[in-house]
């Protein structure tokens, strides 16, 4: 076993599937408006936090995590692991004193910025290197540590004179990486891997109950998260398994974190074990410009939003974090174009039973050849979410064909309710004859027959305010019309 620099191949693999972890690695990283002072970024850090075992045991949040999932490794394959997490250190502003020393301050303020106190996140990674058959048996601990430092950091005025500094302070924190894998029995080689990492830093809070959670953040494993990689093989779907490792797979134990496949669609050797639940190959919205940062961020909205913010509030946010004065940024720079981009993409809108569209998703969509409609009806030549597609339909004039009978406005049919989709009041129509009033499609292309019941005395006064009873094809039999 190894820990070292992973080879050219595999630090391509692991560069594809940063893309998505990175968003794992800041998610609520900074709320909006992006400003310290904000109620709910005075609460930081909700995912994939591994605590001190000292503070966790008196805390609903958790030292380690532990993955497993399923892999068919090809012989003599190496597994490469990278365990990514911020690691929280403290910023503190301090404003230069005339005999030349310095002094904490709740805030400094600058041209274009006010500096205050906040927790800054670094990216922290462990990269190990270990062959499949090492796995076996008691598998391979790998410890890390990360030691304390302070940092300073001059504060000038545009013309080069001393304001102040920020500090930046950083606690130790120490942890390790265990893996180990099993082959399964059964006619396949397939391996549970087993991925655990856990947070030894060796501190504990004061006994007197003044340190709270703020306190054991800078010695924690923030937004913990681990990728894995196959030298030669693949790893099985966690989420969508095959039919005969169904077993297999729910016998796995995940505790705070869920492995999904990762990297490009089509490919298997890679797999995202997140604190965050996935999709099998998450990927980030091509149009989004940049990170917000913001959890469920839905990047029109906070790119107006942010946009809006007064610009002393967006002095406030610059000082607050530079990822969040990147925000600010990307938001008073986006150009039109781009923030049109954002307003709505559509994807994926096919037949279920259509071929796959062969062009790029930037081209536009082209529709799949449709079923036949087992009742005659012609499917339109627009989708549903084009608004053209509406000129398609005419629900006084459109008909169905129901046991050989075309049927439209004004046929009468015999209702025999299906069962399967009936409340009690539908079931008590039922060898009720009634009077088709229209023929309607849903957005799901299900067709439906608006009737009126026959002998109904507010049959006419229903009509008149078109509030009718809904009925499937399958639901009604053709009588003679008067």
């Amino acid at each position: 076993m190894t820990v070292t620099t992973f080879a050219d191949g595999t630090e391509a693999r692991f560069a594809v599937a940063r893309q998505v972890a990175d968003a794992v690695l800041f998610e609520g990283y900074v709320l909006y408006p992006y400003r310290a002072s904000a109620a709910k970024n005075r609460l930081r850090w909700q995912f994939g936090v591994l605590v001190p075992p000292g503070w966790g045991a008196d805390s609903e949040e958790h030292d380690f995590q532990h993955t497993e999932c399923l892999m068919e490794p090809r012989a003599g394959a190496t597994l490469a692991l990278e365990l990514r997490f911020l690691h929280a250190q403290r910023r503190t502003v301090q404003r230069s004193r005339p005999d030349g020393g310095f002094e904490d301050v709740p805030e400094l303020h600058l041209e274009d910025r006010v500096l205050v106190p906040w927790d800054e996140g670094t990216e922290e990674r462990v990269e190990v290197v270990a062959a499949v058959d090492e796995l076996t048996g008691d598998g391979v601990t790998v410890p890390f540590t990360r030691p304390a430092r302070e940092e300073t950091e001059p504060v000038l005025d545009p013309d080069g004179r001393p304001l102040g500094r920020l500090v930046r302070r950083c606690e130790e924190i120490s942890g390790v990486v265990r893996l180990s894998a099993r082959e399964l029995d059964g006619p396949y080689r397939v391996m549970r891997l087993t991925a655990i990492v856990e947070n030894t830093t060796p501190w504990s809070p004061p006994d007197d109950g003044t340190a709270g959670r703020d306190a054991a953040l800078p010695r924690s494993l923030v937004a913990a998260h681990v990728l894995m990689c196959l030298g030669s093989g693949s790893f099985l779907s966690m989420t969508d398994p095959p039919e005969w490792a169904k077993g297999a797979v729910a016998s796995c134990r995940n505790l705070h974190t869920w492995p999904v496949l990762a990297g490009e669609p089509g490919r298997a050797d890679l797999v995202l074990s997140s604190p965050i639940i996935l999709e099998d190959h998450p990927a980030i919205a091509p149009e989004s410009p940049g990170a917000l940062y913001d959890a469920t961020e839905i990047d029109e909205i906070l790119a107006l939003r942010t946009a809006a913010l007064t610009d002393e509030e967006k002095r406030e946010a610059r000082g607050t974090d530079a990822r969040a004065a990147a925000v600010i940024e990307l938001a008073d720079s986006m150009p039109p174009e781009v923030l049109e981009r954002l307003h709505g993409a559509v994807r994926s809108l096919r037949d279920v039973t259509g071929p796959e569209p062969s062009a790029a998703l930037s081209a536009p969509l082209q529709a799949a050849p449709a079923m036949p409609d087992p009742y005659g009806v012609e499917p339109p030549e627009t989708p549903w979410w084009d608004p053209a597609s509406d000129a398609g339909f005419d629900p006084a004039h459109d008909r169905v064909v129901v046991d050989g009978r075309s049927l439209g406005a004004g046929s009468r049919v015999l209702l025999r309710p299906g069962l399967r989709r009936s409340d009690a009041q539908d079931l008590f129509l039922q060898g009720r004859s009634a009077r088709v009033e229209a023929v309607l499609h849903d957005v799901d292309g299900q067709v439906h027959l608006a009737v009126t019941v026959e002998g109904d005395p507010g049959a006419d006064i229903r009509r008149e305010q078109g509030r009718f009873l809904y009925f499937q094809p399958d639901e009604v039999s053709p009588l003679e019309d008067a």
